[in-house]
């Protein structure tokens, strides 16, 4: 049985089962249903945009990047999130500048930057080219591409590179690769908050503390990658 575009459209917003069988029904129309979804939006909830956000990404369509671009200023902070990485994801023309507006709004909520959505702004600006992370010489040298990590015998070495060269760490998360497959390492950590609002040097010294605290009780192997995620000052105090 089939329904009119529309009638998916609002199914978006359904339980579970019905907006998944809404949203795979609306990327196989393709790019039929793309002007519908859009004019759909704001008749729907945060789930449903969240889904309609799934739906641009898999059809591809560039006539969704305004809508993407309009989604930056919801009210929900994770359809902000994922609308900015679609935008990056889509390779939409024009992103940069509202994406910069959209990181100067999370500094201006006092959005910690170790949280999802500054983190999925930061992330798409870098892959749109408008933001360029600061990656000292041994820091690069020491990641292994293939894995797209660090080996974690290295971990405290990066640690104190990035921390010599003026970068906040703000969390490293744990993979053990075997073969082709890769898994997560559950592995708690010591549990620190930064004072955000401390000076700039503050933050690095604190923050290369506590992480020379964990790499020194985190899990260590050959097969064992961290993933780091830091910042550079001017992510924390960009240019107007």
């Amino acid at each position: 049985m089939t329904f009119p575009i529309e009638a998916l459209v609002r199914q978006l917003d359904g339980d579970d089962d019905a907006s998944y069988a809404a949203r795979v029904q609306l990327v196989s129309i393709g790019r039929d249903a793309i002007l519908a979804v859009i004019d759909g939006l704001p008749t729907l909830g945060s789930f449903g945009r969240l889904t309609a956000i799934e739906v641009f990404e898999e059809v591809a369509d560039p006539r969704c990047g305004p809508a993407l671009i309009a989604l930056l200023d919801d009210d929900d902070p994770i359809v902000r999130e994922w609308a900015a990485i679609a935008l990056a994801n889509l390779e939409i023309d024009d992103a940069a500048e509202p994406l910069r507006r959209a990181y100067r709004a999370c500094l201006e909520r006092a959005t910690p930057p170790d949280w999802t959505e500054p983190v999925g702004i930061r992330w798409a600006l870098t892959e749109l080219g408008a933001r360029t992370p600061v990656t000292p010489p041994l820091t690069a040298r020491l990641h292994d591409t293939t894995a797209a990590g660090w080996p974690s015998p290295h971990f405290e070495e990066i640690i104190n590179d990035l921390a010599d060269h003026d970068q906040v760490i703000l969390y490293s998360q744990f993979r053990q690769v075997e073969g082709e497959r890769t898994y997560h390492v559950s592995y708690t950590g010591p549990d620190w908050h930064p004072d955000w609002t401390a000076p700039w040097e503050e933050l690095v010294k604190e923050t290369r503390t506590q992480s020379l605290l964990e790499a020194s009780e985190a899990p260590v192997g050959g097969n064992i990658f961290v993933d780091i995620t830091w910042i550079d000052r001017t992510d924390l105090h960009p240019e107007r």
